[in-house]
């Protein structure tokens, strides 16, 4: 997915903005840019710049964000919903997205073992404002994407569920 000035979202380290990287910011942080466009989050210290699991987890982001009419997607901690990584259009209420994507994976997965439906592998919630796809992933990991109504979700699942199983393996 392209941001309307032709530029792809970027990543940065965590807590800070990728200075580098112009449209880049960490969560909660305004970007230098004006208008619409990325912001971005990596994951915390321990698995900085350069690491095989944070190259994996961006590489996965950036796969899910290509889809047409994703406007974000990040890594959220199932257990509390902090967002482990993301890459988000500007506008996107990262935290408050991250939230809603673990209550709602708790809430579906608790629901689905109490009917014996066993594991759920994708959650897809659609309101009048977007829709909300989520995939439980290794380590206590979701997958989250953030789309408008346009959005091929077939596609964006696949993706999804690709980097699920790819990223963290």
């Amino acid at each position: 997915m392209s941001a309307p000035d032709g530029n792809r979202p970027k990543t940065g380290a965590a807590g800070a903005p990728d200075a580098s990287r112009p449209g880049t910011a960490a969560a909660g942080a305004p970007s230098s840019r004006s208008g619409p466009g990325p912001s971005t989050t990596a994951p915390p210290a321990g698995s900085g710049p350069g690491s095989s699991a944070t190259e994996q987890l961006q590489r996965a982001l950036d796969r899910v964000s290509r889809v047409r009419g994703v406007r974000g997607s990040m890594w959220v901690a199932a257990e509390d919903g902090i967002p482990v990584a993301q890459l988000l259009m500007e506008g996107v209420r990262g935290k408050a997205v991250a939230a809603l994507a673990a209550s709602l994976a708790r809430k579906v997965s608790g629901a689905a073992a109490a009917t014996g439906a066993g594991r759920v592998r994708f959650v897809q919630m659609e309101a009048a404002g977007g829709t909300l796809l989520v995939a439980p992933a290794a380590q206590d990991l979701l997958i989250v994407a953030l789309a408008d109504s346009r959005v091929n979700v077939g596609l964006a699942r696949l993706e999804m569920i690709r980097a699920a199983e790819a990223a963290l393996a």
